[in-house]
């Protein structure tokens, strides 16, 4: 039989099919090419990021830097309205995303190994990022940032010390090197760095890059030069409250985007970014006596322990007042012991009252019956999960204090709720007569006669020297 061609070639593309199968099956696979961030090519990009459309120099500022010549990126939300008329070549990266387009980018708006974000209003120098970037590569391994001012007024150094853990940032004059700035100013960083950083471009930048880069521990480097800044005309009135009211949300939602609840800036002031009166809690129910914060890593948020204590002062001074006589119980006289306060990880404040006192106290003789609210806010009800009382911060914020009626049987201090918990016992009236005074959360409450006995009597021996979370076999203190 006469073989066709096409049936050759048929007959060929099969089993060259076949042989590259067999030859995928025995060969070892191919390794993937490590994913690797590219060094991109030598340069820096301009990253126009602070300024505000409604009184804005970024078209100056692009015109100038522009003109060196180097890239020029404006980032901005939305793309800058009322339009601004940019020079040739400066692009524009909305950061919000839109659900027509694919997510932004930033990697691919910046081409070059170091990136230079630069405020509102500075002019171009020639050579001076050229020469910053010089000294970023010529300094060692931990430096990944370098400043230099923008105009003649200088800039301040600072402290910064980030307290995840606490939720905390402490701003301060620096006594050594800077670790933020006070003052507007040139940012340069290698490009790598900034794409690293999971808030890269968030407002306002400088505190985000500086907070950032103080969690990872990167120096940051001043050179003693300075970038002219444009000649401007006042803010309008309007304009600067404008400006003042847009700054503060920023900052509130860079906090907490960075999980900030309490900032200390340099003048010793204070700003709150976390629950009030008028809030829920910042955490929800709790399983297991473990708080999610725990298996975040994290402590109680400040601004709970704050309510706490606030809770914990006004139930003592009613209770005082009212004849009522309370003791610290727990985990509350636990944290006395220890601290004079209450333990950094603990959500609740505990106190026992002699059950006969109750109805000397016209808030817990109403809440018998149902929840009812004082004078000042402080919502008093019958606890649900058995005989006891519980004290909220508010009726939005479940921030409480409970309270644990005992009585006396056979010179034993007992009660009718139990709840499981290891310290949860008996123990005797001795420890009551008498009941004595302790610090405690920012004022003086009264405690067992002799609080070690009492503790360890509870919870073992060494309880005051040895902390440990609530439930360790959920979570270990050791586990971080």
């Amino acid at each position: 039989m006469r073989v066709k061609p096409c049936q050759v070639a048929l007959a060929g593309a099969i089993a060259l099919n076949l042989l590259l199968l067999y030859c995928a099956w025995q060969g070892p696979a191919w390794a993937a090419p490590p994913c690797r961030p590219p060094r991109g090519i030598p340069g820096i990009t301009v990253i126009l990021r602070e300024f505000e459309d409604f009184e804005s120099d970024v078209a100056g500022t692009a015109r100038s830097f522009a003109s060196l010549p180097v890239p020029v990126v404006v980032a901005a939300e939305v793309a800058p309205y009322p339009p601004v008329p940019l020079p040739a070549g400066v692009s524009v990266l909305p950061l919000r995303p839109a659900p027509e387009h694919p997510p932004p980018r930033l990697d691919l708006h910046i081409r070059t190994r170091h990136v230079a974000l630069v405020p509102d209003g500075t002019r171009a120098a020639p050579g001076l990022l050229q020469r910053m970037a010089a000294v970023l590569e010529a300094a060692d391994g931990d430096t990944r940032v370098v400043a230099a001012a923008v105009g003649a007024q200088p800039l301040y150094c600072l402290a910064l010390h980030v307290e995840l853990r606490e939720w905390k940032v402490r701003f301060g004059r620096a006594e050594g090197e800077c670790q933020a700035l006070e003052g507007a100013a040139v940012l340069l960083l290698r490009t790598r760095d900034l794409l690293a950083l999971p808030f890269p471009l968030v407002r306002p930048l400088p505190t985000a890059i500086f907070m950032q880069a103080a969690l990872r521990g990167w120096r940051l480097r001043v050179l003693p030069a300075a970038f002219p800044v444009a000649r401007r005309p006042p803010m309008s009135p309007h304009g600067r409250w404008k400006a003042e009211s847009l700054a503060e949300t920023r900052r509130r939602h860079l906090m907490q985007d960075l999980g900030i609840k309490w900032e200390v800036l340099v003048d010793g002031r204070e700003r709150w970014y976390g629950c009030t009166k008028d809030t829920a809690r910042c955490f929800g129910t709790v399983h297991a006596r473990t708080p999610q914060y725990l298996l975040a890593g994290r402590w109680t948020p400040p601004c709970c322990l704050r309510a706490l204590r606030e809770t914990a002062r006004h139930v003592a001074a009613v209770l005082e007042a009212a004849g009522v006589r309370y003791w610290l119980e727990g985990g509350s006289l636990l944290g006395a012991a220890r601290l004079g306060d209450i333990i950094p990880w603990d959500y609740d404040v505990d106190l026992g009252i002699y059950r006969e006192d109750v109805g000397k106290c016209r808030w817990l003789a109403a809440a018998a019956a149902a929840p009812v609210e004082d004078t000042e806010g402080f919502l008093w009800e019958k606890a649900a999960e058995g005989d006891f009382y519980r004290v909220h911060y508010s009726r939005s914020n479940r921030l409480h204090v409970d309270l644990w009626p005992f009585y006396v049987r056979g010179a034993v201090m007992t009660k009718d709720t139990w709840l499981g918990h290891p310290q949860d016992v008996e123990f005797p009236e001795s420890f009551l007569l008498p009941r004595v005074p302790m610090a405690f959360a920012g004022f003086t409450a009264m405690a067992p006669n002799n609080a070690r006995a009492f503790l360890e009597l509870k919870f073992g021996p060494g309880a005051i020297e040895n902390p440990e979370y609530p439930n360790p076999a959920v979570k270990r203190l050791a586990e971080g």
